[in-house]
């Protein structure tokens, strides 16, 4: 049988199940979560993706849809139904033409109604659903890889998204709200390079040992509107000011056969090297909300982040692996304030996985995730106020929690019925209607289904 290491490629469809084992394998070109597993001929009757995965080439499909219900707070209410389709490919070309260590990646999205709860019912910042994005047909990655000196060196250059090597929690992959974090998310040009964008861009990583990686890149600093300018995600956008990121990581335990408590730690920062407004003063000095000022806020040169992330498994069951048993983890990351809007971010949670007698393969679990209005912000509005005279709800933060259970139908077919409370949307925002009044905080049911081939 033709095996193939599970690259990046197959990371979308393994997060539904858990965090991805580096000794996890791809069999005659089908990840180990894939519906294909429970079809005749492992749903390739004519050999035809066992003949190419021999050949170095795989590819796969990943359907996410769920129906979402505001049943209270927010700005409206109602019920909706979203999706997304990725379709991705790689290549290896030591198995297709000789060149060891050179591979291919690329992907892309059909995403169809998945901007309405977040942006229609919460106004919020923290996402209410991992798959929201513009409705439209977009490429996402596209990229080169070569890796040198016994795999532990590589350098990836194309289009990239950070969010699929950098600022990530494994254990929080279950979760709908889990995302690329708000704070970079609301305090880089068009969010950054994250779902559903991609920017030109060249990693770098080096792997010393099994337990210890240092990954560095640099990514075109915007990568357009994804409503408007970057409507397809072939924009490949090189003139923006650049943004650096790095991150140290360090794992131990994550072997099959390992018995001890597994954990990965990181910790990272980035830096853009583009101009940022001040969020409460102008260019004359004077308060932004003052009617005398010129209305023109200061230039910042560059805004930066720090973070750190922790997965660390609490409970692991005789035989189990990482991935198993009970995991906890947590994100928290903090940024200037007179450049940002988001200048504190900190989420965390608890994962049980395998521990329903008869049920090994399912997950459950619950989260939070927070994310504080910076100073300038919060002073500009207290600055409207005193100059306005009229009363209105100063920001301050923004809290959701989630609730939910993960149940596999069969390998690569899940689904997951979840809840989730939003306080405070948009950090305490006003209600369009009643603008002396906050957006009331409200709870969100839903069901998730995602089949992985």
């Amino acid at each position: 049988m033709g095996k193939l290491r599970l690259s990046v490629y197959a990371l979308a469809a393994i997060a539904m199940t858990g965090p991805a084992m580096a000794e996890t394998e791809v069999v005659d070109g089908i990840p180990p979560v894939s519906i294909a597993t429970s079809m005749p001929d492992n749903g390739d009757p004519a050999g035809a993706r066992k003949w190419l995965a021999q050949h170095g080439i795989t590819y796969g499909l990943v359907y996410t849809g769920e129906a979402l219900r505001n049943a209270s707070g927010g700005i409206r209410r109602g019920s909706l139904y979203q999706g997304k389709l990725e379709a991705f490919t790689a290549i290896d070309f030591g198995k297709l033409a000789g060149w060891q260590g050179l591979s291919f990646f690329g992907n892309a999205f059909q995403i169809h109604r998945t901007s309405g709860m977040r942006a229609e019912h919460f106004n919020s910042l923290i996402t209410i659903s991992n798959i929201e994005a513009v409705p439209s047909t977009r490429l996402s990655e596209l990229w080169l890889e070569q890796k040198l000196f016994d795999d532990r060196f590589g350098f990836r250059f194309g289009q990239l998204a950070a969010d699929a090597e950098f600022f990530i929690s494994d254990y929080s992959r279950m979760f709908l709200s889990s995302d690329w974090p708000t704070i970079t998310g609301a305090n880089l040009p068009s969010g950054g390079p994250a779902y559903p964008l991609a920017t030109p861009g060249v990693r770098w990583r080096f792997d010393p040992d099994k337990h210890w990686s240092a990954l560095v890149a640099v990514f075109n600093g915007d990568p357009g509107e994804q409503g408007t300018v970057n409507t397809t995600g072939t924009n490949f956008r090189i003139n923006d000011p650049p943004l650096l990121m790095g991150e140290l990581q360090f794992r131990h335990n994550q072997g099959k056969d390992d018995s001890g408590l597994a954990g990965i730690y990181r910790l990272g920062a980035w830096h853009h090297f583009g101009e940022f407004h001040d969020h409460r003063f102008g260019t004359d000095g004077l308060a932004l909300a003052d009617p005398l000022s010129n209305g023109i806020a200061r230039r910042i040169r560059g805004n930066s982040g720090i973070y750190g992330v922790i997965d660390q498994q609490i409970y692991r069951p005789a035989n189990g692996g990482p991935d198993s048993g009970i995991g906890i983890f947590s994100r928290i990351s903090a940024s200037p304030s007179d450049s940002s809007h988001i200048n504190f971010f900190f989420d965390g949670g608890i994962v049980f996985s395998g521990m329903i007698p008869g049920r090994p393969n399912d997950r459950f679990g619950a989260s939070f995730i927070r994310a504080n209005i910076a100073n300038n912000v919060r002073a500009f509005d207290r600055d409207v106020i005193a100059h306005s005279g009229i009363a209105q709800p100063v920001r301050s933060n923004e809290l959701t929690i989630e609730l939910s259970y993960q149940a596999q139908i069969k390998p690569g077919w899940t689904l997951q019925p979840t809840f989730e409370y939003v306080t405070r949307p948009g950090g305490h925002i006003s209600d369009p209607d009643r603008p002396e009044r906050p957006i009331k905080s409200g709870a969100i049911f839903g069901v998730r289904t995602t089949i992985a081939y």
